[in-house]
């Protein structure tokens, strides 16, 4: 692994956006360059880990006439944006030029700004990759064709060749992208050299659509246009050269399909855990509960999320108790957690990400205070061994399996996942609490138990949650 911590927390800024919403806090424009300190300060909230960057790179001027033609997108961005303006379109952060940080953004120089003013305060920084595809008027597409799958019957003509559009095997094509062929060795060559230079002005880079490149997917999404695969897998040996340059560099991979495990052993330090994401916002207790049994060599290189810049708000996805027993129960567990800018305030409007701004909308100073002080402690209390802890009720109750318990050193988390109140004994995994009174204290309201050592050694900690309710405990 790299010089990290083992369970860091990232928070996600979609850095055009949110550099418009500064300069209109200050009444001027505002590049990466020259962002004040007190607004670093405001971001570096304690518990975080990493802020990741969204968007830094060069967009494409040929992708944005592809946004500002297409209805689809426009109907989209007209319902985030009711006062939409042709200037708050900016085009696709993953319909990239060239990888090179936006002048308009800073330029280079303003993201080594950016990233020292965030090491100051003790933050690393992650960029993106775009392994899959790059915009139709990357140089590439003229200056090495061969890096690119052609001849597809959707594509669009570039220097007398078709050159596909960029695509998944689930959905059509996109229109405002060229489909890289992973295959092809000059392009494995250049993803390497892509992926050098990028590590060298960050700590970490989110890798999009990862399992896209794997052999068996990407020869299933493009059959007989790419011919049979290479023996060699896409990431293992580019990721173990990359390790050669840059040791430290963490890789994240975003990851369906259950692609997850396999993008680890190729050399991945964390994954997306979209399972996870979609259990707490649609399923109960128990599905939690039997995802969280997997082996530890497997959660602690997933990172958790309830929402990022692919997927709806948390606020308008969960209703407001679920939300925090989800959010408590995701930022406790072994692993990263990737939280998103407007996620502590409750935003409720997913911005496309070709958008230059934010609708305004209210914050939630509530909802932005738990936000804050459940970072603060998870930072506080993830270290040392994780154990998933066993519930049990007794003849008359049964809403024992409603209830998710883990611990940490001297630390557990129990989170009532239902819309009930629910009770049950929590098996501690402490040998040596007999014989001592112990104080128990809930670390995100501040309350203060007393117990017995002998009962909680025989019998478990006794708890009588409200419906979505949590506890976060610490021992002494």
């Amino acid at each position: 692994m790299t010089g990290w911590p083992p369970t860091p927390a990232i928070y996600e800024i979609d850095t055009w956006p949110w550099l418009t919403g500064v300069a209109r806090r200050l009444g001027r424009e505002v590049t990466l360059a020259d962002v004040p300190g007190e607004i670093w300060d405001e971001v570096a909230t304690p518990g975080l880990d990493g802020v990741w960057l969204m968007g830094v790179w060069e967009r494409s001027p040929a992708g944005l006439a592809v946004a500002h033609g297409n209805e689809g997108l426009q109907r989209a961005f007209r319902g985030a944006l009711p006062d939409l303006t042709p200037q708050d379109v900016v085009g696709s952060p993953y319909c990239v030029r060239r990888y090179r940080v936006d002048d308009r953004l800073g330029g280079p120089a303003g993201l080594a700004v950016a990233r020292r003013e965030l090491r100051a305060r003790g933050l690393r920084l992650i960029l993106d990759y775009v392994p899959n595809h790059v915009a139709p008027d990357h140089p590439a597409v003229l200056a090495h064709p061969d890096w690119f799958v052609q001849g597809t019957e959707d594509g669009f003509e570039a220097g007398g060749r078709i050159i596909a559009h960029g695509r998944d095997p689930y959905f059509p094509p996109w229109p405002d992208v060229a489909q890289l062929n992973a295959f092809s060795p000059g392009m494995r060559e250049a993803t390497l050299a892509a992926m050098s230079s990028i590590a060298e002005q960050c700590d970490g880079m989110r890798c999009d659509m990862a399992m896209l490149l794997t052999n068996e997917i990407f020869a299933r999404t493009w059959g007989s246009y790419v011919g049979p695969a290479p023996a060699a897998e896409f990431w293992p040996e580019l990721i173990g050269r990359l390790r050669e340059r840059h040791p430290d560099v963490v890789l994240i991979a975003e990851a369906y399909w259950d692609t997850e495990w396999m993008l680890q052993q190729q050399g991945f330090d964390y994954c997306y855990d979209k399972r996870l994401y979609d259990r707490l916002a649609h399923e109960d207790a128990g599905s939690v509960r039997k995802h969280l049994a997997a082996g530890r060599d497997y959660q602690d290189r997933l990172i958790r999320f309830l929402e990022n810049h692919d997927e709806p708000r948390a606020a308008a996805t969960f209703p407001a108790a679920r939300e925090r027993a989800a959010a408590v129960a995701m930022a406790t567990l072994p692993g990263a957690t990737l939280w998103h800018d407007g996620q502590f305030e409750g935003r409720r409007t997913h911005l496309p990400v070709f958008l230059a701004r934010y609708p305004d909308e209210p914050a939630d100073a509530g909802l932005r205070d738990f936000h804050r002080r459940l970072v603060k402690v998870a930072g506080q209390v993830r270290h040392g061994e994780w154990r998933l802890l066993d519930t049990h009720g007794w003849p008359d109750n049964w809403t024992h399996q409603d209830l998710l318990a883990w611990s940490w050193d001297r630390a557990v988390v129990v989170v009532n996942y239902s819309g009930h109140p629910s009770q049950a004994r929590v098996a501690l995994p402490w040998p040596d609490l007999s014989g001592r009174a112990w104080r128990l204290t809930d670390r995100l309201d501040g309350r203060v138990f007393e117990r017995s050592g002998s009962e909680l050694a025989a019998d478990g900690l006794y708890v009588d949650l409200p419906p979505w309710g949590s506890h976060v405990l610490t021992l002494e």
